[in-house]
């Protein structure tokens, strides 16, 4: 089998992708990929200044229209939904959206609204800002959804009686909380859409062991290891993009897969359809997350119908 790799993207001219958290590493990288295909690009990110840099950056290499800047900080809903309302503003329709951004390991902090930050920001902004854009990625083409998760999810069970872990907060925990509902959310996104019949797809994607500020900006002993020890092992940021960009445009991919990297335990090489641990897979706890995440942010769908429970 042909090894796949940015050069196998498509074409993409006349298509609209946003990309979460591109102003840096991974979503910098997927960007600059789908702008030099020919997409409109939207580089959504919470700092102005690197923001500017980033699409300063993407655009020299843009065969496309110009890249456009959208400020959002998942970490809080007001400017998730102001980010979604510019958005509908200016575009008609969204073809790609790519939850890249993220949160690792980080102290206890709590999001704008209170929530627990990685939860806040890795799954409840992704879960919102998917939602608002619904309405534009049901009237794009063939539309895409890739939801960015991690190998650490099979470390992680949704904590339903404590999300925000206030009893006792382990970032590490929280952290693995955080990438499993990114699956249980693309899994369930995607069995929603079928069951409605829409032309969406919702995949889901993760880098393998990648260099990028993830890690470096990570607090502890994690935060050592990202300095000291992922700049040795880790692959480039190009190569940890490549499964989240197969994702995002091959023209053979099927809801509900999730791409990783295919060599030293999917830590690196290239992106193939990987198995994720059996908990991201439970249909029962997928749509009580939805309920859950649907009261926590006040978003629901116009569209997805809840699919009907196995028997």
């Amino acid at each position: 089998m042909t090894q796949w790799t940015e050069a196998d993207i498509p074409d993409l001219t006349g298509r609209t992708a946003l990309v979460t958290g591109a102003n840096s590493g991974l979503g910098r990288q997927t960007a600059a990929q789908l702008a030099r295909r020919g997409a409109l690009v939207v580089l959504a990110g919470r700092d102005e200044d690197r923001l500017a840099t980033a699409a300063e950056a993407v655009a020299a290499d843009a065969t496309g229209p110009a890249p456009e800047r959208l400020l959002l900080d998942l970490a809080d809903l007001a400017s998730v939904r102001a980010a979604a309302d510019r958005f509908h503003a200016d575009h008609p329709t969204l073809d790609v959206l790519v939850n890249n951004a993220g949160v690792m390991a980080v102290p206890r902090q709590r999001t704008a609204d209170g929530f627990e930050r990685q939860w806040g920001t890795n799954h409840l902004g992704h879960f919102a800002l998917t939602g608002l854009l619904f309405p534009a990625l049901v009237r794009g083409a063939a539309a895409r959804v890739v939801t960015v998760s991690s190998r650490l999810h099979s470390a992680g069970r949704i904590r339903f009686d404590d999300l925000d872990f206030t009893r006792r907060y382990n970032r590490m925990a929280a952290y693995s909380q955080s990438k499993l509902a990114n699956l249980l959310f693309a899994f369930e996104l995607d069995r929603r859409c079928r069951a409605s019949s829409l032309d969406v797809v919702s995949v889901a994607a993760h880098p393998g062991l990648a260099a990028t500020n993830l890690f470096t900006a990570a607090g502890g002993l994690f935060g050592f290891f990202g300095r000291v020890m992922v700049p040795r092992f880790a692959q480039s940021a190009e190569a940890g993009a490549l499964p989240q960009l197969r994702a995002a445009t091959a023209p053979d991919v099927e809801g509900g897969q999730y791409f990783g990297p295919s060599e030293r335990g999917e830590q690196s090489g290239p992106p193939v359809v990987v198995r994720a641990a059996e908990q991201a897979y439970d249909a029962a706890v997928a749509r009580r997350l939805w309920t859950v995440s649907e009261e926590l942010t006040g978003v629901r769908f116009a569209e997805p119908s809840t699919p009907p429970a196995l028997q």
